[in-house]
């Protein structure tokens, strides 16, 4: 399954880039195992997803939690806790 990817704040930092188009494994269904697939990916996603617990998601707009379903999603954005003031 393709899926693009958008990366936020020191997330898109740490991967080097904006966005990108993935193919996704098979074994891939949820945010929790896209955060844990990037994170173990390479070097970049390892530095970018350490602490995933950290890690908001949100699927084609809307905000998501680790067990969200990627079957059906275009869009991913994962970016750090936002804090206002």
């Amino acid at each position: 399954m393709a899926l693009t990817i958008v990366y936020f704040a020191w997330v898109r930092e740490h991967m080097g880039v904006a966005d990108e188009v993935i193919d996704l494994p098979a074994d891939v269904a949820d945010v929790g195992a896209l955060v844990a697939w990037l994170g173990e990916r390479d070097g970049r996603g390892a530095v970018a997803f350490a602490e995933p617990q950290r890690i908001r998601v949100a699927i084609d707009g809307v905000m998501m939690g680790p067990d969200a379903p990627l079957a059906g999603a275009r869009e991913v954005a994962l970016f750090p806790p936002v804090t206002g003031g």
